[in-house]
């Protein structure tokens, strides 16, 4: 009867494990160290994940080179900057997706880069290779439990597929934990190579309601029709969809088009930045086939970010805190 109980409390122990979500922050790089007094806000939120984001620098979308891990960068856009935050985190047993990104100059969409000659094709290949790989040593070496490969790339993907899958069997001689893609919220169905990696990431910036101040029922009305359709593409490949990003503005219109980052935007809306994020753990934190997520953005000065005044992304110091944390808090 002993070994009975004991083999039940074995299974249920794995299923609870199967069925953990990852609760994460996109923790942003900045000029400065961290300390436990910016990662205690990370775990009284509820988040057992953070997202570390190095940055690499592209003049232009047809620029063949990316310049990354310089000294004219900020410390935490760096590979020892992502390494100490990395490491103050661990300390509180928060597990790391490494989660490099590009920033083309004058905020111009990554997913439009596209090289205007074969051999600038290649030069960009291979810095984006040596980019890449950088931070997969990075990954190994601090054994983050996940790498994401990229983010929001769609025409570099779909301009050169055979260069993406080749650099993912490089990426897997030098990193050995999951790895996933963060594909733009209309990019995801046509991203190739969902077969090779652990997560179907997705960046979630989903338009769900055209209201001034949407309810959670608007905003959960508006994920039907894409709900499905994340579903579908799980069931297809049989991987877990995981949001690399998810998150609101706190201003009117916020499920409008989620992704406008537009800083001339004036308004304030914290309810229906808090409604909307109450939608979003709603419709997917119970589905066995969502694997969790990575709200959008947590800065580390938690005392001096967000507030009655920000209208920005962050729900850092606004209602959308409270909103996930009671979500975050419940595993």
């Amino acid at each position: 009867m002993i070994f009975r109980l004991l083999f039940l409390c074995c299974i249920l122990s794995s299923c609870a494990a199967q069925q953990a979500k990852i609760n994460g922050v996109s923790f942003v790089a900045s000029r400065d160290a961290v300390s436990e007094v910016h990662t205690n806000p990370v775990v009284q939120v509820g988040a057992n994940y953070a997202a570390i984001m190095p940055f690499g620098f592209v003049k232009s979308i047809d620029h063949p080179e990316i310049v990354h891990n310089t000294n004219r960068q900020w410390f935490g856009e760096t590979r020892s900057g992502g390494k100490q935050y990395i490491e103050e985190l661990r300390k509180k047993q928060i597990k790391i997706m490494v989660k490099p990104q590009i920033w083309i100059r004058h905020g111009e969409f990554t997913g439009f880069i596209k090289m205007t000659s074969e051999a600038d094709w290649k030069a960009f290949e291979d810095s984006y290779s040596s980019f890449i790989l950088e931070y997969a040593e990075l990954a190994q070496e601090t054994k983050a439990e996940i790498l994401c490969i990229g983010t929001e790339l769609e025409n570099f993907i779909k301009e050169r597929p055979d260069y993406w899958h080749n650099l993912i069997k490089k990426i897997k001689t030098v990193y050995k934990g999951k790895l996933t893609y963060a594909a733009n919220w209309d990019e995801f169905k046509r991203t190739p190579f969902w077969s090779a990696v652990d997560f179907i990431g997705v960046d979630a910036y989903f338009p769900v309601s055209d209201k001034q101040t949407p309810s959670v029922a608007d905003c959960k009305a508006g994920w039907k029709v894409h709900k499905a359709i994340i579903k579908s593409l799980s069931e297809k490949h049989n991987k877990p969809i995981l949001f690399t990003e998810y998150g609101y503005r706190s201003m009117d219109f916020t499920g409008k088009e989620p992704w406008v980052s537009d800083h001339k935007i004036e308004s304030l809306n914290f309810e229906g930045q808090a409604n909307a994020t109450q939608a979003l753990f709603e419709e997917f934190w119970n589905e066995d086939w969502f694997a969790g997520g990575f709200v959008w953005k947590w800065f580390h000065a938690h005392d001096r970010v967000g507030g009655e005044n920000d209208n920005q992304f962050t729900p850092q110091n606004k209602p959308a805190e409270t909103v996930i944390q009671s979500f975050y808090s419940r595993q």
